[in-house]
């Protein structure tokens, strides 16, 4: 494609060089440079990309986007120089895929908790109806049925366009994306036109980044800020943020809860570790989910497919038929009834979600153990909540190692402890190595008991001082059950 008609709806401040020349491929990361590239500076939290210009022409780019113009510039290749390489990266990148969200329905999920389950449902389900779709997710990328590995929640904008691209081409009709903060604050999501937004719910988390609770819940709103005003936006009206995030959104608002007047409600009927039965908008439909914070979720697919145009009656049909996603309230049974949860809750809030369900369901029959354990290298702060909500909701606490990355592992379950009470200390041990910390709340768990292993979910791996290592709390929960 030719640099002129990327450049077309983002003009640069400054063109030195040619403009009328084919560019292959945009880049951001300087090691995937090649022949025909345009490179592009970004200032990143890491480095700086204006360091890597020399390195990007000498692996053959053609073009440099930037901020600032080096010092001593190159003959043969072409700068444009934009005020902020960050708002512009979206946008080129957008124009140069052929602009993908034209072509497929973009809806994009944010919030806390619940987007990968709402997101990966709404795929499951419109795929389920004959409808080609995609997914990005923190899970896995897919391209209809394609799987496409996935690093973090919402890819950069090169990424994102290149696979929103090939699913354009694919046929897909529809995209759901899990769209995180940093995405928002990052511009990850700048050129791309949503066609819808849910919205889940706020609560602590990534403080490492954002600094402070208002910073992260205004990334969220920005979001729906951006919606054109023929999109739809579905939003928890039982969470106290769920209004504030569409104040000022263009698109069509609805609303869904489980505690009031909404545009989409339902009530739980029955529950157990199998499912539930639900009264959705008056009609009864049992699931096969777990969780009043499920439920919310489910509300938040079903509101989603009736503003996509699908019958209630098509909607509901497709709910039950739908299983949980990877890693999200998993269960595995043991031979002598003891029923292990698997879930990702990484969070005080999601802890205290989980575990509340779990004593719902159990209604006083058997103990509960709960193994968690906090992520190095991450908001600090949220540790000793966590460790709060385990012993407040838990008969016993077994305190472990979840991805350490670079931190001392003990540092962190120390970081832990330190919110617990002499009384809570009581009911709660710390086993450094998480497959025996599992293996043990396995071991001493009996029949009738529930064991919550949390903070991993779906993910087989372990970072430790920087190394990824297999490890999946599915197979470690299945040898000790001995049913691996």
């Amino acid at each position: 494609m030719k640099l002129t008609q990327i450049i077309e709806h983002c003009k640069p401040a400054n063109i030195l060089g040619n403009a009328d020349i084919e560019i292959g491929k945009l880049e951001i990361d300087s090691r995937k440079v090649e022949k025909n590239t345009a490179f592009i500076a970004m200032r990143g939290t890491m480095a700086d990309g204006h360091d890597y210009i020399a390195k990007a022409i000498e692996s053959g780019a053609s073009a440099i986007v930037c901020e600032k113009l080096p010092e001593t510039l190159s003959e043969n290749v072409t700068y444009l120089q934009y005020d902020n390489t960050e708002d512009a990266v979206g946008p080129l990148a957008t124009e140069f895929y052929g602009n993908p969200t034209k072509k497929i329905k973009l809806i994009g999920v944010t919030g806390t908790n619940g987007k990968t389950t709402i997101a990966t449902t709404l795929y499951n389900i419109v795929r389920h109806m004959g409808i080609k779709a995609g997914l990005c997710s923190t899970v896995c990328n897919y391209i209809d049925g394609k799987a496409c590995p996935t690093e973090c929640t919402t890819p950069d904008p090169i990424t994102l366009n290149r696979l929103l691209g090939e699913m354009a081409d694919a046929g897909c009709k529809y995209a759901f994306m899990e769209v995180s903060s940093h995405s928002v604050a990052q511009k990850r999501i700048g050129g791309l036109t949503f066609a819808g937004g849910v919205f889940t719910n706020l609560t602590r988390d990534h403080l490492d980044y954002h600094k402070t609770f208002e910073n992260y819940r205004d990334a969220k709103k920005g979001f729906f800020d951006m919606l054109p005003k023929d999109a739809f936006a579905v939003t928890n009206a039982d969470d106290r943020n769920g209004m504030v995030m569409t104040q000022n959104t263009r698109a069509v608002v609805k609303t869904y809860s489980i505690r009031g007047i909404a545009d989409f409600r339902a009530k739980v009927l029955e529950e157990s570790f199998e499912g539930m039965t639900l009264k959705i908008d008056d009609t009864d439909v049992f699931v096969q989910f777990v969780g009043r914070f499920n439920v919310q979720n489910l509300l938040a697919v079903y509101g989603t497919l009736r503003m996509m145009g699908i019958s209630r009656q098509d909607a509901l049909v497709e709910l039950s038929a739908m299983k949980p996603v990877n890693g999200r309230f998993e269960t595995i049974r043991s031979n002598n009834g003891i029923t292990a949860i698997v879930d990702y809750a990484h969070t005080p809030d999601a802890l205290e979600n989980v575990l509340s369900t779990i004593n719902e369901v159990m209604n006083g029959k058997g103990q509960c153990w709960t193994v968690c354990g906090a992520g190095g290298n991450r908001d600090k702060g949220k540790r000793p909540l966590m460790a709060q909500e385990a012993a407040k909701y838990s008969d016993h606490v077994i305190i472990t190692s979840d991805n350490p990355r670079f931190e001392n592992p003990q540092e962190i379950i120390n970081d832990m402890l330190a919110g617990l009470t002499e009384e809570d200390m009581k009911k709660t041990i710390s086993i450094v190595d998480r497959r025996e910390a599992i293996r043990t709340a396995c071991m001493m768990a009996r029949p009738g008991d529930a064991v919550l292993v949390a903070g991993k979910g779906h993910e087989d791996y372990q970072i430790i001082q920087g190394i990824k290592h297999h490890f999946d709390d599915h197979e470690v929960i299945r040898e000790a059950f001995g049913i691996a």
